[in-house]
This record gives structure tokens, sequence and C-alpha cells, in this order.
């Protein structure tokens, strides 16, 4: 599975609400005037406070300074109050233009710097930006709650939801009345004020947990990089790898010695190749250890709080649960109906898994036994090293061959790029005139069909210290016709970057994640919505979706053969090495859906979890330990995706929604097929996907717009074939 986006989807009252996340009010003992001298004098140097004159308002990167931020902020949320304040003390009666309108037009300056701020933070963070961040999180809560607990705001937003179906709105207008009216009661505009007064503690906290606990993440999947003193330990590696292990040891100041960066999952990517099992032991322990080591980035104290202050939330707005509360407003819509599908899933998963197993096992015994050695039980760090033993000698095929014919560069242009053009007729150029907020980063302007500008495009490939995990794609600025503005967005992903001068050479899982990420662009690039709330804004488990059908291209016949070919010679990838490809297509399939429902089915416990049964910071480990154990999911050689100390879609967005992205599968299995059984890679198919789905954001629907595209309700059976869980266990 990917990494969640950053900013894929708008949260609560995206423009009234600062665009994209929660917000507070500047403190009563240091007020900020924005029409003070002081603050005019520094306004007019910082970028921040005026549109970008760039094409489509693209972010001044190259003015833009850490210090230009805190200002923006303070400045923007008084503005923001301001604007709001007037709105909610208006003496003329509540209508949709003087009320819901003015809400969607509110609090620019915040929603822009905030989404700035969040997206180079999360690519790009510095100890300033870290202090930044951990200073403004709880005021940014709390100026959402002084905006969504506004007794008279909300008095106007809901006499307009009353009247919606009688103020001669179109769709799209009444569904924005119900958005904003959803919200406010879903924030807590309905509590007594002393509950009220406590929600907003809550908030305060959760945000500044939220922010600790990332920022933890990240310094400790830097510390626990495994140094290695010996060259030949490293055994398996190319010598690109080796290379960039003693760059990475160097730059620490380990001249001479090699360092294995991690990752934020799991499974690491030099495991498959590494010889040397003690060293693959080392580095799994060291990632499976992060956030739980009694450290100062120790989590599990944050997430046992995190899931005490969230429970509590949850009963004062009248839920049961943490997952209740969430899933009511996802497509899921309950609890049981997603422990339901998860429960499906489970058994088969983990049965492939232990078949799995024991054909990694035999290959252990083989293997020792001609060597003259004793055997040894599989474990977790040998998953991956002996599943390419068995592919390559059940299929004939290493994952391995298939890299040189997978250029990164190549990949984008002649793979992702042409798909979206074969499809959708859209076309991109290069540029090169843009300021960057990142060297290693690369620009693009995108055309529709009819020569137009559609939108900017920002790629981002590489992993480095100052970049989170995963891969996600964010939006710099978003579409809408109210404000007249076009989408500029980014996709992310942690690619090691090689020595300079060699190529780029990309796994298949790394392709596959680069069609991936640009399904989420075109779903932000073909925006096509009214009011900027809607830019996006799906539930958790529908915004997966996209993103998920997009690959279906990177093995299409067409596609790959386009760029699919040798980095040195141009040869296309041989038939008879694709062949094999497909043919190992459903290999470890167990496994993977394993270590994902390992983590999809944690969250929802921790999530379900009854006040008075929640754990301790000291109980956090052997919770996870029972939580896998109750669901069937503890088969100790796979281990969930995510261990719940640095599991950070649960500490964020995807908190009791981690399931969705096998819950978007559902829906991408079912339109995949759709599209194969109408023709496949053709512009009708495209214009449809476009035109019923791609386009409309959160203006209708989202189980909706999966029906207009597909014309029936979603069916499990095509994940289940997809996934090899449709066949009944081998006897």
């Amino acid at each position: 599975m990917k990494h969640p986006l950053a900013a894929a989807l708008a949260v609560a009252l995206t423009a009234a609400l600062s665009a994209a996340a929660p917000a507070q009010t500047p403190t009563a003992d240091a007020p900020v005037n924005p029409q003070s001298p002081a603050t005019r004098g520094s306004q007019a140097a910082n970028p921040l406070f005026v549109e970008s004159p760039l094409p489509l308002e693209y972010p001044q990167f190259d003015k833009l300074k850490d210090e230009h931020f805190p200002p923006a902020f303070d400045a923007g949320m008084t503005r923001n109050l301001e604007e709001v304040r007037k709105i909610a003390t208006e003496k003329t009666a509540p209508t949709f233009e003087n009320t819901i309108l003015a809400l969607e037009k509110s609090g620019k300056l915040l929603g822009n710097a905030r989404r700035i701020f969040g997206n180079l933070n999360g690519t790009d963070t510095n100890d300033t930006r870290k202090r930044i961040n951990n200073e403004y999180a709880p005021k940014f809560a709390a100026h959402r709650d002084a905006i969504v607990l506004d007794p008279q705001l909300f008095a106007r937003v809901e006499t307009i939801y009353n009247q919606r179906n009688d103020l001669g709105l179109d769709a799209e207008g009444v569904r924005l009345v119900e958005e904003y009216h959803d919200s406010f009661v879903r924030s807590g505009a309905r509590l007594g004020d002393s509950d009220k007064a406590r929600l907003k503690d809550i908030n305060a906290r959760l945000a500044a947990l939220g922010t600790e606990f990332s920022n933890n993440v990240l310094d400790e999947v830097n510390d626990s990089a495994v140094l290695v003193d010996d060259k030949a330990a490293l055994a398996g590696l190319s010598e690109s790898q080796i290379a960039t292990a003693a760059a990475a040891a160097r730059d620490k100041g380990h001249e001479g010695k090699y360092l294995l960066t991690l990752l934020n999952t799991t499974g690491q990517p030099v495991l498959p190749q590494l010889d040397n099992r003690a060293l693959r032991e080392r580095v799994h322990k060291a990632s499976v250890a992060r956030g739980s080591r009694g450290n100062e980035w120790d989590n599990t104290g944050i997430v046992a709080e995190v899931l005490k202050l969230r429970g509590e939330r949850a009963k004062m707005l009248g839920y049961a649960t943490p997952a209740e509360f969430v899933l009511a407003d996802e497509t899921a819509a309950t609890v049981e109906a997603v422990n339901q599908m998860l429960g499906r899933l489970a058994p088969a998963a983990v049965a492939n898994a232990r078949r799995e197993g024991e054909a990694l096992q035999a290959m252990i015994d083989r293997e020792q036994a001609a060597k003259g050695e004793p055997s040894f039980k599989l474990e977790p760090w040998d998953w991956a090293y002996y599943t390419e033993k068995v592919r390559k000698a059940e299929y004939d095929f290493d994952d391995n061959q298939l890299k040189p014919y997978f250029e990164m560069k190549n990949v984008l242009e002649n793979g992702v790029f042409f798909a979206a053009t074969e499809l959708y007729g859209i076309t991109f150029k290069e540029r090169t005139d843009l300021p960057k907020y990142h060297p290693d980063t690369w620009t693009y302007d995108v055309f529709d069909k009819d020569g137009k500008q559609l939108s900017i495009f920002i790629f981002d490939p590489y992993a480095r210290p100052s970049k989170r995990g995963g891969a996600w794609m964010n939006s710099y600025v978003g579409e809408s016709e109210l404000e007249g503005t076009l989408p500029v967005v980014a996709n992310h992903q942690n690619i090691p970057k090689p020595p300079d001068g060699e190529p780029t050479l990309l796994t298949w899982d790394e392709v596959t994640t680069m069609f991936h990420e640009f399904g989420h662009a075109l779903h932000g690039m073909f925006s096509d919505v009214k009011y900027p709330y809607f830019f996006m804004n799906v539930p958790r488990d529908f915004v997966e979706f996209p993103s998920q059908v997009n690959e279906m291209w990177a093995d299409w016949p067409s596609i790959l053969a386009n760029y699919a070919r040798h980095h040195e010679t141009g040869e296309p990838l041989p038939q008879a090495l694709l062949d094999k490809k497909m043919a190992s297509a459903t290999f470890n399939e167990g496994f993977a859906t394993t270590e994902y429902l390992g983590a999809a089915m944690l969250d929802q416990y921790l999530h379900q979890l009854p006040q008075d049964r929640l754990p301790s910071a000291a109980e956090i480990m052997a919770t996870e330990a029972a939580a896998l154990k109750s669901v069937g999911l503890d088969y100790a050689p796979v281990p969930p995706r995510y261990r719940t100390p640095y599991f950070s879609h649960i500490m964020g967005g995807y908190a009791a929604t981690y399931y969705a992205y096998i819950w978007s599968e559902v829906l991408d299995a079912n339109t995949v097929e759709w599209i194969k059984a109408n023709g496949g890679l053709k512009p009708e198919n495209g214009e449809r996907l476009r035109s019923t789905l791609l386009s409309r954001g959160g203006a209708k629907d989202a189980k909706q717009l999966f029906v207009d595209f597909t014309g029936h309700e979603p069916k499990i059976e095509p994940l289940l074939k997809k996934r090899g869980l449709d066949a009944p266990p081998a006897n």
C-alpha cells in the first residue's frame, strides 16, 4: 500500500477554516495588528502577503524564508477571525451569499500560508520549521475551534441548512450547505459551554501531540539507520547501492563505513538482497524497534494519550468510540461494515501467507542441507530474501532483472505522462524558469486536450533526511470556479538517490507507486468544481480509489512498450521477461495482503476499544500483540506494515481509516474490470472517468460517483480475484 498524500483532501471547512487544517487565535498577551506600521512594513517584504505573480499563483519559493511564516500565520488568523465575526454578527437575515459563500471566500491569507508551510515541512523540514510547527499546531487547533464553536455563526449556518431546499440553489449549492452544517455539528457546535471548553483543550492537545509524534518518527528513522563497518557484509547489494551507503555514512561523519538508511515501514528495501543474515536481522530489528526504545523519541506515551483523548472526544460528540465517530463520515458508514470486509479478507490472506511461508522454509531447508549446515526457522528478516529465491526458482524471475529498463525520468515522461496523454489527451512540457523549493525537483506545465493550461505539476522523487517517509500528493493551489484558480499539484516519493552521474533505476514497486501518485495528481488536475470546499474533498476511504485505478496503466502493453527500455541500449523489455513478471503477479500476495491487513486491523482495534480498556504507555506494545492475535494475524514471519509507534497514518488523517486503501481497492478493482470490458485504453473511457468521477471532487456523494461510472454498486469479488484470494486453499 502507498502512503497517504499530505494534502489531497480538504478538511472540514476548507476556505473558512483556513483552507486545509485546524487553527488558533493569537494569544491575548501578544495580539497582532495587521494594520500597524510595523506589521505593514514586514508584510511588504513577505511574499505570503501578496498573491503570487507567477503562473497559476505558483509559490515564490525563491523568495520564501522560514521567518515569513509566523507573521503570515498571526495576521492570517486575525484577519480570518475578523471576517468570520463580520459574518456571524451580520444584521440582515442569513442567506447563502452572506453566510456560506462569505465563509468560502474567507481565510485566504491563512489558508495559503498554511498550505505552503505544511507542504514544505513535509518534504524538506529543518529545525526552524519543526519549531514553527510545534508552536503553531495548537494555535491552529484553537483558531478552528473559535470558528466552528461560535454559536452565532452556527445559528446562521443552521438557519440556511433548514431552508436549503427552498433557496433556489443548484445541487452543488445544496450539498455545500449540508457539508458546512455537518462539519459544524461534528466539530461540537451543539455542545454546551463547558463541553466546548473541554473540547478546545482536547483539540489543542491532540494537535501538539500529533506534531510531536511526527517529529519523533522522522528523528527515529534517521537515528535508527544501521552502520556497517565491513563492505563484505553488504554482499548482494549492487555497487551503486554500496556507493550510496558509503556516501550516507560519510555525510554522517563515518568515513570508510556504510550506512543503511531506513524507510518508515516495517520492511526495508535492502532485505531482499542482503546475503548476510545477521545484517538482515540487525536491519529488521532496528526497523521494528523505532518509537518504542525508551529514548527521547519514544512514541508509546503519545499514542496512549492520543487514544484516551480521542475516546473522550468521541463520547462527548455522541459516539461510543473514535472509530464509530470517524466512520460515520466515510463511505463505509459503520464499524460493522469495515469489520465485515476486513474479516472476510483476513483468513484468506493469512492462509496464503502461511502457504508462502512453507515454501520459503522449504527453500531454507534445501539450501542449508546443500551446504551441510543445520537449517533455521523462517524469521521476518528472511522473508523478502528467500521470496526472491523462490520467485527465481518457480518463475525463473528476479525483480532486479527489471530495473535496467526503468530509468526514472523515462518512466515519468514516456510512461506516466504518456498514459495520461493516451487516455485523456492532456500533454506536458517541462519548464525550468520557475523557482524550486529543492534542487531535486522537476516542474511541468500541463495542457488540456484543447491546448489550454490545465495545471502545473511538481515531481519530487528522492529520499532525503529532511523528508517524511512514503509517497504522497499535495496541492499548493486548489481549483475552484468561485476563486478562478487552477491547480498546482505535486507528487513525492522516497526513491534512493544514486551517486552523481549514475542513472536512477526503479524497482517495479517504485514504478507502480509513480503511476499511483499521479492518479492523485490527476484527481487534482481534473477538478472542475464551483466551490473551494469541494476541491478533492472526498472521504478517506474513497481518496485512494482514483490513484489505484491509475496503476492499471503501468503494465498495460502499449504503455509498457513505450517506457520499459534499457537505460543504456534503448532495447525494449524482453517479452519473455515480461511474461515471467506477469506470471508471478500474485506471487507473495498473501504476504502483501497480510502485512497490510495487520496494520489496518490494528488501527481499528485501537480505535474501537472502549475508554475503560485503553492501554497505558507501558501496555501499547502488548496491546498491539493482543490485537493481531485476536484477529488471527499473529503470524510472526509477517509483521504488520506499520507498528504502532511509527504508524504515522493513524496519528494523522487516517486515524480509524487505514482500511481505506483496501476499501478503495474494492472500488478500483470494479472500475478496472469495467474499463477492460469496455475497450481499455481509449479516450472515450478517459472522458467518462474524468467527467463522471475525477472532476467532481466532493461536489457529489462519493459512492454515487462510483455508481455513475460503473453503473452498479461495488462488489468485493473483483478484489479477491485481483489479489489471488478467490481460489480455495490448495490441499
